[in-house]
């Protein structure tokens, strides 16, 4: 006997992967969220990542609310209601990962190997918690860990699109060849899922012909022309003392960017006789203006997919 879930709520979820790690998994879910956020969109993300480096970002880590990825557990492997951390920004709300994810891998690994509907059931399990309060949120992104099957299949079960974050060095593009053949492997109980795109993290603009020996090597590693079409046009620009500094102070790129705009120039605290205390780096500008460029770009690829996918349907009734 098959097992199959009602995936309406589910249209909006985006599970953000690489089988490798350090590639800007966290950075993009949670800059991203908060963007679309401030915007006005009502955004979840689920954090699936053991190492709990969200809560860096979003600074929720070591509150009460940061439940180390307890409550997210319990719900997959128990089906206990899922309890987001909410408003951690405006609008953002936060399912916290962490340590407990960990249990999860042991616990929810075994009953993925079985055979039949106790298979199935295992593998549908996030996306049947999901599937609860996914109408509540315009957005819902899910934060995946590198290198745990079990985890990145409960997300790719899930997801209705996927993004992949890659770096333009060979072991991301090994990590992103992976993730492509994990699609294969639940087509069978999430037939919809599709590939939303590819981002180029950690680029600058000086690097285009590295963008372009990037876009060959996707290509490649998908083993389709087509998959040219997948490569966003904007990149994440790099700026390793910006990236320091947002997650040092507990910010969001552009909350940063805010905070370096509004702080005293050094010729003011001069003339006061103070000591000038500067509020970040002046390339935080330039790496959020890349992340407002990526995000505006997911959201036109989601409403052109959507609209594509009105268009087939219509033309089926």
């Amino acid at each position: 006997m098959s097992l199959t879930i009602d995936r309406s709520s589910l249209q909006r979820v985006v599970a953000v992967i690489n089988n490798k790690g350090g590639v800007g998994k966290t950075t993009l879910c949670a800059n991203i969220g908060g963007i679309l956020a401030e915007a006005g969109w009502r955004v979840l993300v689920i954090e699936l990542d053991p190492q709990g480096n969200l809560g860096l970002d979003l600074s929720y880590r070591y509150t009460e609310g940061d439940d180390k990825g307890s409550g997210l557990s319990k719900s997959v492997l128990f089906g206990d209601a899922l309890q987001p951390l909410k408003n951690v920004r405006p609008n953002l709300d936060v399912l916290p990962g962490g340590e407990h994810i960990e249990i999860l891998d042991k616990g929810i690994s075994p009953r993925m190997s079985q055979s039949g509907t106790e298979g199935t059931a295992a593998r549908l399990s996030l996306a049947t918690s999901l599937a609860a309060i996914a109408d509540e949120y315009d957005l819902i992104l899910l934060d995946c860990p590198p290198n745990i099957d079990s985890i990145q299949m409960l997300a790719v079960a899930a997801a209705r699109y996927i993004l992949i974050p890659a770096k333009a060095d060979d072991a991301s593009i090994d990590g992103l060849r992976l993730t492509a053949r994990r699609l294969d492997k639940v087509v069978d109980i999430n037939p919809e899922v599709d590939l939303l795109g590819v981002v180029n993290f950690d680029s600058s603009t000086s690097e285009t012909k590295v963008r372009q020996e990037f876009a060959d090597d996707v290509v490649e590693a998908l083993e389709s022309e087509e998959a040219r079409k997948f490569i966003f046009t904007s990149y994440v620009r790099h700026s390793g003392a910006t990236a320091k500094a947002a997650r040092k102070k507990r910010l969001l790129v552009h909350e940063l960017e805010k905070s370096v705009k509004k702080q005293e120039k050094w010729y003011e605290a001069l003339r006061r006789g103070a000591k000038h205390v500067s509020a970040g780096p002046q390339a935080a500008g330039n790496v959020a203006d890349s992340l407002y460029a990526v995000t505006q770009e997911l959201t036109a690829r989601l409403t052109a997919a959507e609209a594509e996918q009105s268009e087939s349907e219509a033309a089926n009734v």
